[in-house]
């Protein structure tokens, strides 16, 4: 690789650590990249969509004249593992915040979970969560839930296109998910806890793909502080 390529675009696949923000995993790939290669300071890198804190996975990063991608990438539907345990919710949806309205699940049956998952299957309304990077009047959503302020959530439509492996192990239900540009899936287990009446929320959380990039063909090498791209 050289510095000429990497102005001529390239495409990195990562694989997000847990508990990284799309951002650091970004300025770390920026940091590395103009160092090693001595790039100019407006070395154009952006990420094709972000990824939660508190998700891993699948985090696509395009540098140099590929940028111009980013947009087709973001627009391509978008695979999930996903985990959430019902019978218990966060103010988060998941799992920065505490647990909290514990209810008993007891009566909830798996053929009672599959009717609802499937429910959520086509086009749906969902509201983001309010501890999301949304704007509202030009000031991120979590901070101002963070700062304690009331903040209203807009319903916007998303699609799901597919729920299958489906796993059941009371508390906890895990299932793959298909679906569009903008679903959030921790506003999809909160919606799954409240159809089922015992609410729920998103304890883990794994990108596999994006349009055909695939998890499989990622890394989280180039993230490390040893890692050199001049020795790959």
């Amino acid at each position: 690789m050289t510095a000429e390529e990497l102005k001529s675009g390239h495409i990195f696949l990562l694989d997000k650590p847990l508990d990284w923000t799309s951002f650091q995993a970004v300025n770390k790939m920026k940091y590395k990249l103009k160092r090693e290669f001595d790039l100019p300071k407006k070395f154009k890198i952006g990420h094709a969509g972000t990824l939660d804190p508190r998700a891993t996975g699948l985090l696509i990063v395009c540098c140099g004249k590929f940028t111009k991608k980013i947009p087709e990438i973001q627009d391509a539907p978008k695979e999930y593992w996903t985990e959430i345990k019902i019978g218990v919710q966060t103010e988060s949806y998941d799992t920065e915040k505490p647990e909290i309205l514990h209810q008993d699940i007891s009566n909830i049956t798996e053929d009672q979970v599959k009717e609802v998952l499937e429910k959520f299957v086509g086009e749906i309304e969902q509201k983001p969560p309010v501890y999301s990077a949304i704007k509202i009047d030009g000031e991120r959503a979590y901070n101002l839930a963070r700062a304690g302020e009331e903040v209203e959530m807009k319903s916007r439509k998303t699609t799901i296109h597919y729920l299958k492996d489906i796993t059941i192990d009371f508390p906890l239900i895990s299932f793959t998910v298909g679906c569009s540009k903008g679903t959030y899936i921790r506003s999809l287990a909160h919606d799954i806890g409240q159809e089922l009446g015992v609410g729920a929320y998103l304890t883990q959380l794994r990108r596999t793909k994006i349009g055909d990039y695939k998890i499989e063909d990622a890394t989280d090498q180039f993230l490390s502080n040893d890692f050199r791209f001049l020795e790959s």
